[in-house]
């Protein structure tokens, strides 16, 4: 298929046209084009040198991620930097990017995906990132141990729990990634217990003094949902062969 109208459907489809808020250096879109033609699709949570070889080796003309190129700023085409575009244009593969835009997708987006998977019944949207909504919440009803067993079932990984909260859970915030800094908004919220990727270490003492249990279930792990969700639904709509490539950093 043409390649502009893959693109112009992913734009549509994720809100992008619309500008949802987000990190001035995530340049959500097309990051980088081919020749004009895509035949197969990889997903992966991450652009690096890895996941381009990965992608190439898989004969992918297009790479979605959700952490693509530009973290960094401007920064000079030298090094890793330089490797990471010769690559892409060598594999003639174009680079698609979706950060927030793909967390809070009502359908495909990380947060839900998440949601749906550990059973989680959302009510609504909670908290607050780069001045849009952060993460979903819901009801759950278990226990403690019965909603990490389910994570590990859902992401392949043992979360890290931090039981401040009730053993008897029953409000569950979710905030793929590095939300740790968002418990005060999930306590403020009146949530009992959150899920998360990842946070700083002061976060322990939030989640120890506002009394709320936290799962730190990995950065990487809590969005390779999303990506998977978002190239599923491209593939049957569009007929295109797909492949996840995935390469844990185990944070």
């Amino acid at each position: 298929m043409r390649l502009d109208t893959l693109v112009a459907y992913l734009d549509e489809y994720l809100r992008i046209a619309d500008e949802i808020a987000d990190a001035p250096d995530a340049l959500n879109g097309l990051q980088v084009s081919n020749s004009g033609v895509v035949s197969r699709l990889a997903a992966a949570v991450d652009l690096c040198e890895a996941t381009i070889r990965l992608a190439t080796e898989k004969h992918a003309d297009f790479l979605l991620v959700h952490h693509g190129m530009f973290w960094g700023g401007l920064r000079p085409l030298v090094g890793p930097a330089y490797r990471r575009i010769d690559g892409l244009i060598k594999g003639n593969i174009a680079l698609y990017a979706a950060h927030l835009p793909l967390d809070r997708h009502p359908d495909v987006g990380n947060n839900r995906v998440l949601a749906r998977l550990l059973e989680i019944k959302v009510k609504s949207e909670f908290g607050s990132y780069h001045g849009a909504p952060a993460g979903v919440w819901g009801e759950y009803s278990g226990t403690r141990a019965e909603l990490s067993w389910a994570v590990t079932k859902a992401l392949g990984t043992a979360p890290r729990v931090l039981a401040f909260g009730p053993e008897r859970v029953q409000r569950v915030g979710i905030v793929t990634g590095a939300g740790g800094s968002i418990i005060p908004q999930a306590a403020a919220a009146g949530l009992d217990t959150f899920v998360t990727g990842e946070g700083q270490h002061w976060t322990f003492f939030d989640a120890e003094e506002l009394g709320v249990n936290v799962f730190y279930a990995g950065h990487y792990a809590t969005e390779t949902v999303g990506v998977k969700a978002l190239a599923e639904h491209v593939s049957k709509k569009f007929d295109l062969p797909w492949v996840f490539l995935d390469h844990p950093t185990g944070l």
